[in-house]
């Protein structure tokens, strides 16, 4: 472990954070540097970037016909139990079902005419319909409930490296919960903090504070309307020089940067592609939209380009007239698969057929290439063949919102018939400047010329070392677990460079105990998912990895998860386990460096 000394003649502090919060020797897992994982050593780093001939495809391995056969069955028992309680539950204890059955009003407000009789005449109200459909409600109630305290767990301070959770006790077969007073700090692998921006402490939160003294939390009004300002401004300017765009517009919701937009830019008439696994904000928006959507295969190009032929060639619905527009819609990082897009095919078929293209970006920018800007940058296209980008602030730059970036008559288009500029609030300035600080020690002395008063930062922060140093962390972090995961013997989805990690669970009954044993066993938090946001029999762990978290987190994690993963029978790669855990870790460095000079070699 490096002395103060020593690490300040490695570089120089990142942040005031570093100075103060130096790791305990005898602890290798010490948790006080919780916000941003202290790792000088310079083996701990890579670059995300693609290598040609690289397949883009999801992770073809399957587990035996058996694992699907019990994942099956154990569903089967649960909906015939929870359909059991419910017919007993209603005749024993029908106060408890009284949300799912028609409410009356009370005989005090019945309405009957003394004077009239006959069909006119008004009888008892029959009150209100059930609440919630017995039908859709059973997952939630039978299925969902009995893992309730794997989900949606309370914590306070950042969420960071660590996270503080508030300990709860659970009653009524997790119905209710209980604070006990008590809180417990474990290691996040949880939370979408890609780049770890997620800091009370450092530039970034001493900008917001400052703002906040001089402009408030609100501008009180909408873009058009009054909530417009010199910080938006220069926000706006600082994404477009960001993702390589003319212009660029913020939003101050991420959700509703694709609901909003996407009506404002189809209508009917027109035809949008998507991918079938593409985020609900984008199907939401492609229904207000009033257009016709078809759907093809996951980063199935051989299906996109089939469904192009035959959208093209047959036009409109019984009319058979073209299309007024057709809109292909992708996303550049799947959050639940964690595969890329196949964005340099996509573009082939995009000259062939002459599409718009519309990339959501959520997940990928500032998480992928080089210098962070998506997945543009991690293939090397050229961002100005991209018709439309569309990105988030949330994931890896600590903030709120999302953006719009495309050529100035697009942006311009749209600042006027958006109702996200219409309509909804403007973004927050405490949120705008953790957006300009974040993005600005990314982009070095090329931001400062965009937004002057990033010059008054430190030069530590504002020549792009800090930020370069993050995203080669990040790239490190993503290698290093995958490839580690996938040594064990687990099943293990999605792309190397990915900083969404999914590991295949299968069984409805181990996700619940695989969540509770890393806390209790190891102390970390992780992401279990489930149906209806994956397939029924494709339960999962996502690991959400951060460049906050440094090697020893990721050793952590890697024998928490052999050990647990060894207990659940979790290992079920049709190849077998091929190495053991302390072999990976030992290891680990060097096969992340083999396939960093691979990749060189397959570019020259």
């Amino acid at each position: 472990m490096p002395t103060p000394s020593s690490v300040s003649a490695t570089r120089p502090p990142t942040t005031a954070f570093d100075v103060d919060f130096i790791p305990d020797p005898e602890d290798p897992y010490s948790l006080r540097h919780s916000e941003y994982g202290y790792d000088v050593d310079p083996a701990h780093r890579t670059t995300s970037q693609w290598r040609p001939g690289d397949s883009l495809k999801a992770s073809d391995e399957e587990p035996s016909v058996w694992i699907y056969l019990q994942t099956y069955i154990s569903y089967a028992l649960l909906i015939l139990l929870g359909h059991m309680r419910d017919f007993i539950g209603k005749w024993l204890f029908p106060a408890s079902y009284s949300h799912l059955r028609p409410s009356n009003v009370s005989s005090s407000c019945s309405i009957r005419s003394s004077s009239r009789s006959g069909p006119d005449a008004l009888g008892p109200l029959q009150g209100y319909a059930p609440l919630f459909s017995d039908f859709d409600s059973f997952y939630t109630r039978r299925l969902k409930l009995r893992i309730e305290d794997c989900f949606g767990r309370p914590i306070t301070a950042v969420a960071a490296r660590t996270a503080i959770c508030l300990d709860r006790t659970p009653s009524k077969f997790f119905a209710d919960f209980t604070f006990t007073g008590e809180t417990t700090q474990a290691l996040n692998v949880s939370s979408y903090n890609y780049l770890g921006f997620a800091q009370s402490r450092g530039p970034c939160a001493d900008q917001a504070e400052e703002i906040v003294r001089k402009m408030g939390v609100t501008t009180a009004g909408g873009r058009n309307d009054v909530g417009t300002s010199d910080l938006h401004v220069q926000a706006e300017r600082l994404v477009a020089a960001f993702v390589g765009a003319e212009d660029s517009m913020i939003v101050s919701m991420g959700f509703a940067t694709n609901s909003t937009n996407l009506p404002a830019l189809m209508c009917k008439g027109c035809l949008i592609i998507s991918d079938e696994l593409n985020h609900s904000s984008i199907r939401f928006g492609a229904r207000l939209s009033g257009a016709m959507v078809r759907q093809y295969k996951h980063n199935d190009m051989e299906d996109l380009e089939n469904l192009l032929r035959e959208c093209v060639s047959q036009g409109q619905p019984r009319t058979h007239r073209p299309w007024k527009k057709i809109l292909l819609v992708v996303e550049g990082l799947y959050s639940m698969e964690g595969t890329l897009v196949d964005l340099p095919r996509i573009l082939e078929l995009k000259d062939t057929y002459k599409f718009y293209l519309y990339v959501d970006e959520a997940h990928s920018i500032g998480a992928l290439g080089p210098r962070g800007r998506g997945v543009c940058d991690y293939f090397g296209i050229d961002p100005r063949r991209i018709d439309i980008l569309m990105g988030t602030f949330t994931k890896s730059f600590g903030a709120a919102g999302g953006y719009i970036a495309g050529s100035h008559e697009l942006i311009s288009a749209l600042r006027l018939t958006s109702h996200a500029q219409n309509y909804a609030e403007s973004m927050s300035p405490p949120v705008v400047s953790q957006i300009i600080t974040s993005m600005g020690s990314i982009m070095g002395p090329e931001a400062i010329s965009i937004v002057p008063s990033l010059a008054s930062l430190p030069a530590h922060v504002m020549d792009g070392a800090e930020g370069r140093d993050r995203l080669r962390r990040l790239a490190f972090n993503c290698r290093y677990l995958s490839g580690g995961l996938r040594k064990l013997g687990f099943i293990v989805y999605g792309h190397h460079d990915s900083p969404i990690i999914p590991m295949l669970i299968f069984a409805p009954g181990k996700m619940g105990l695989f969540s509770r044993m890393m806390l209790e066993r190891y102390k970390i938090v992780v992401v279990v998912v489930a149906y209806p946001a994956t397939p029924l029999v494709s339960s999962r762990v996502r690991f959400c990895l951060s460049a906050a978290h440094t090697k020893a987190d990721l050793d952590r994690i890697l024998r928490a998860t052999d050990e647990i993963g060894g207990i659940l029978g979790l290992k079920l790669s049709p190849h077998g386990p091929r190495m053991n855990v302390e072999d990976v870790i030992k290891q680990g460095v060097q096969m992340v460096r083999d396939s960093e000079e691979v990749e060189m070699i397959e570019q020259q």
